[in-house]
């Protein structure tokens, strides 16, 4: 396929190739700097409204870890230095919360490349701050002081944390969440860096996937001075949106008074690969450009699926069905609410019949509606809408992280990259293209905003750019910090960004279009 650069959660999938940062030349290192030999709490500095409880210090030998429970699977990381994990628990006067933040730092300063990386998390996590950390241990590996923090929340697929016992939305909680805690992070973070290394980092840099990505924009938005690079991958902007637009298959499938099996769903994601794969000159199984491919579900209709033994025929209502949920949600009157997922995505997750994703599921519940029995297997057309509007007017102010003016970002200097797969399963890649094109017209054009916010969009990766559901080349491990380093670091703008397959990602404004 033509790796033309196109700009611009079942389990929880973790971010780990964007959260593990690759071997980069190092910072302007202090040859001066003394090894430090004393794993030790350190005095702690926090942002305004947010109160320090307790500062702990935890001695971790280094060595060879293994993360057999990672999913998806992850290799070993080897050879880490020993460091030292510094346990900061903050509070918010009046949230009523504990947050628990870790910053992990290689106990010799030699070992330390003079940057600090914060990270992000995944489905309703912050972060990573368990022994276990595959962001934290891969960052002390690589040389960098690395952060996470858990935002006070229980993380993973538990959203129980944003009711009250008397049934309101926990406000505390959500700002947390949705951008609090991550500037705490970035503001302790250096501090204890600082005080730890008595010099401060030479750079500060945030990575994330999923979440982790929303958190990046957030940062770029809100707190434009808290890092010199975000790596932001696969981004969960437009937060109410696209986690409502990933209910509205369970809407389809009502009205259409379809029940599809898997089968018979792979069978047209199947098709459309095969009409489309050629539009870019190269048979290679990937659709290289979704929106490009034009094949209409209908074409399937009356063909025959083999399912566990029984024979299907797929019908015209599952065909209307399918076109409905690639062309995304809309209102009762046909007003375009959202995008949906794109041609070559698996259904499995945000399209399978009678079992929601959990994630969007649970913002409905906990959030959006505030009745933890909230069934979205029941939603029609007109539930869906109301559903969805109700999401808008409710959190925009506070999740939506779509605001276009990065000006202070920009003119802090900061760096914004973004990888975004086409066969992304679960966030609508154009989602981030809209974004985009919303900065672009902020700043009038696309030349601009390339000298501060690129984005890549790659055809046939899966979410976060796993080799589970992926097709395409994904980026080589750790390229995209590098390229982002480079490009905070030496000014070098990344045109490409090397995949696994061999074959280049090749960057153009243009093609955000």
């Amino acid at each position: 396929m033509k790796r033309r650069m196109i700009f611009l959660m079942a389990a929880v999938v973790p971010a780990a190739a964007a959260l593990l940062p690759a071997t980069a030349d190092a910072a302007t290192r202090d040859s001066g700097t003394p090894a430090a030999t004393t794993c030790a709490a350190v005095p702690v500095s926090a942002p305004s409204g947010t109160k320090v409880v307790s500062v702990k210090a935890v001695a971790r030998a280094g060595g060879n870890f293994s993360f057999p429970t990672a999913y998806p699977p992850h290799a070993d990381i080897t050879d880490v230095p020993a460091w030292c994990d510094i346990n900061v628990v903050v509070s918010h006067p009046g949230a009523n919360d504990t947050v628990n933040i870790k910053i992990s730092l290689p106990q010799n300063a030699k070992n330390w490349n003079g940057r600090f990386q914060a990270t992000g998390g995944s489905a309703y996590s912050a972060g990573d701050i368990s022994d276990e950390s595959i962001a934290l241990i891969g960052a002390v590996k690589d040389g960098y002081a690395g952060g996470a923090t858990d935002a006070g929340v229980k993380g993973g697929l538990d959203a129980s944390w944003g009711l009250t016992a008397d049934g309101k939305v926990n406000t505390g909680l959500l700002t947390n969440f949705a951008s609090r805690s991550i500037h705490d992070l970035a503001v302790i973070g250096k501090d204890v860096t600082n005080r730890f290394y008595k010099r401060a980092a030479s750079y500060s840099y945030f990575t994330g996937c999923s979440t982790g990505g929303r958190q990046g924009y957030a940062e770029a938005q809100n707190y434009p001075a808290d890092f010199d690079g975000i790596l932001a991958n696969a981004p969960g902007i437009e937060w109410n949106r696209f986690e409502i637009a990933t209910l509205w298959s369970q809407a389809v499938f009502n009205e259409e008074k379809v029940a599809p099996t898997d089968c018979e769903l792979t069978a047209f994601n199947t098709a459309a690969v095969a009409a489309c794969d050629t539009l870019d000159g190269v048979k290679d199984g990937v659709i290289d450009n979704p929106q490009d491919c034009k094949w209409d579900a209908r074409r399937l209709v009356g063909t025959k699926v083999l399912c566990a033994g029984a024979e299907l025929t797929i019908t015209r209502a599952l065909a209307d069905a399918v076109n409905k949920i690639w062309a995304g949600p809309t209102t009762t009157s046909g007003k375009k609410l959202w995008y949906g997922q794109n041609k070559g995505s698996i259904f499995t997750f945000i399209a399978a019949y009678d079992n929601p994703f959990q994630v969007p599921e649970l913002w409905a519940q906990y959030f959006v509606t505030k009745n933890p029995s909230f069934d979205a297997t029941k939603l029609t057309y007109k539930s869906f809408e109301q559903l969805f509007n109700s999401a808008v007017k409710q959190y925009d102010g506070i999740i939506a992280d779509n605001n276009p003016d990065l000006s202070k970002f920009a003119k802090a200097g900061g760096k914004l990259l973004t990888w975004h797969g086409q066969s992304d399963q679960l966030i609508p890649t154009q989602g981030t293209v809209d974004y985009r094109k919303r900065v672009e017209a902020k700043f009038g054009g696309g030349k601009r905003v390339d000298d501060f916010y690129r984005v890549f969009l790659l055809p046939g990766v899966d979410h976060c750019g796993t080799a589970i559901f992926s097709t395409g080349g994904l980026v080589n491990p750790g390229a995209d910090l590098t390229a982002l380093v480079n490009w905070v670091e030496k000014g070098k703008a990344p045109a490409t960004l090397p995949t696994a397959t061999g074959d280049v990602a090749r960057y153009s404004s243009a093609n955000c279009r």
